[in-house]
């Protein structure tokens, strides 16, 4: 049986295109009209869906909210300031999703906390991507296991016994899940890629969807990704790669993506199914290349044996 996964009308699994998720993150800048702009472009791209990041008030300890964080990339005096100004409300939120609708991509988003994922839950999200970070993380796991929509699980910092004891838990619940291959590094030099893990996490966990969430520039390491059997990529997204904010710098613009999605089209279409056989398509070329023995001897006729 396929590995496959379902997110509203969208078959992924081996036999599909790859899953195309444009992570818009907090690229936004804290601004609904940017995000909605972002989304109109990931859809004009060919993007499958757009991603968001919606955190809590009470994920942080106060002593995290009140450090200051003063750099070029922030967006407040510290960091509390700063999460809160890329944060979007519930109505900004909502706008964003209505924007997908009429723009024909999928919206969903990362919940970081139990109390994002109900609001996410409460919005008919899809699906719900749980981070790396999340990838020890008991309750959060269990929490989003138990609302019964798909889980989209990554699994940078991990080992395999972390992401055992995440998919156990999860599928003792529902088995509507997918696990990305991930590296925790923003940006990922590509030495650190270890895209041969998307074999490893194919052959262990054979009745899953896997994947691919990309932190560097470019899309080489999605693109070799799917040649190892990625059905969804995760990419940064941004619409301008000098704007301010930490994930500009490796993510994606507009072309960029575009790119992506018609390349990892023709990366999956290109992979076959590994049978040695010829095909309608080489006689013609054949006919004019390949010899054959004759009375005079091995000469090229325009006749082939065998095809």
């Amino acid at each position: 049986m396929a590995r496959e996964l379902t997110i509203s009308t969208r078959v992924i699994g081996d036999n599909h295109a790859p899953y195309i998720i444009a992570e818009i993150g907090g690229n936004h800048g804290g601004s609904v009209q940017v995000a909605c702009d972002m989304i109109k472009a990931a859809a004009r791209a060919g993007a499958d869906a757009a991603k968001f990041q919606v955190r809590g008030p009470t994920l942080y300890s106060q002593a995290l909210l009140d450090k200051p964080y003063d750099n070029e990339n922030s967006f407040g005096k510290t960091y509390g300031e700063h999460r809160a100004m890329l944060e979007l409300n519930l109505n900004s939120l909502r706008l964003t999703q209505i924007q997908a609708e009429q723009s024909g991509i999928q919206w969903f988003a990362t919940a970081f906390d139990e109390r994002s994922a109900d609001r996410l839950f409460a919005l008919n999200a899809p699906a719900i991507k749980l981070a790396s970070g999340a990838l020890t993380d008991v309750a959060l796991q269990s929490h989003v296991a138990g609302l019964g929509i798909p889980i989209i699980l990554s699994t940078g910092g991990g080992d395999a016994a972390d992401i055992d004891r995440a998919v156990q838990r999860i599928t003792r619940v529902h088995q509507r899940l997918a696990l990305l291959h991930a590296t925790a590094a923003y940006p990922l030099d590509a030495k650190d890629a270890n895209l041969r893990c998307i074999g490893t996490l194919r052959e262990r966990y054979p009745d899953l969807v896997i994947g691919y969430s990309s932190h560097s520039p470019g899309v080489v390491l999605p693109l070799i990704a799917v040649a190892f059997g990625a059905s969804i990529l995760e990419s940064h997204f941004t619409l301008n790669r000098a704007s301010k904010g930490t994930d500009h710098a490796f993510s994606l613009e507009p072309k960029g993506l575009e790119t992506l999605v018609e390349d990892a089209r023709k990366v999956q279409q290109s992979l076959g199914d590994g049978v040695k056989r010829w095909l309608q398509i080489e006689r013609g070329p054949l006919s004019k290349m390949r010899r054959r023995q004759t009375p005079d001897g091995w000469r090229i006729t325009g006749e082939l044996d065998g095809i």
